[in-house]
């Protein structure tokens, strides 16, 4: 059996299931699918989307949402999409490695690559904002702030934030000065 006759199975077995299973674009929308998922939480955590904006028609049994919420949803999906991310070497948007992602499929589709890697790039998922650190501080006197570097308005910033349930954005070299002590 040749490279050919293997290159026609693969090709036969994508074309079957996609005749008889939904759309290959559902395949290739999987992998990127978390994308969506994290602007979900992203808009109930900062407040953008809240369980009032949605309201339930009867007729075809769907959970739909106002204009208004919708666009607050889409600019965040938007910026989600748009955020830049280290593969092969260089920042690129999550668009944009989604297009050379279906490039590279399809090149495996018709035999000019032998494998399309869709582990890579790794996304950075880590919170800035998670318990330990907001616990630190929250328990941060004045003082204690003032010694490790971090100034009046960014301590009121963070414990403002800190107390609230929504996430926050703690800055780098801020985060640095809160776990190095």
């Amino acid at each position: 059996m040749g490279a050919d006759d293997s290159r026609r199975r693969r090709i036969a077995t994508v074309t079957l299931s996609a005749l008889t299973k939904q759309s290959l674009v559902y395949d290739l929308e999987e992998p990127f699918r978390w994308i969506v998922d994290l602007s979900v939480v992203q808009a109930f955590e900062s407040g953008a989307l809240d369980l009032p904006h949605f309201f339930f028609t009867g007729d075809d049994y769907r959970y739909r949402f106002s204009v208004e919420p919708k666009t607050r949803f889409l600019n965040l999906l938007r910026e989600q999409f748009n955020s830049g991310v280290n593969y092969k070497g260089r920042v690129l948007k999550w668009d944009t490695v989604i297009e050379q992602k279906t490039t590279e499929f399809s090149r495996l589709l018709v035999g000019r690559s032998r494998a399309v890697d869709f582990t890579e790039p790794i996304p950075n998922l880590k919170r800035t904002d998670n318990l330990s650190i907001r616990k630190r501080i929250l328990s941060l006197t004045q003082e204690d702030a003032r010694r490790i570097g971090v100034g009046k308005s960014t301590l009121h910033y963070l414990r403002k934030n800190a107390s609230r349930p929504r996430t926050f954005r703690v800055y780098s070299s801020t985060h640095q000065k809160l776990v190095s002590c």
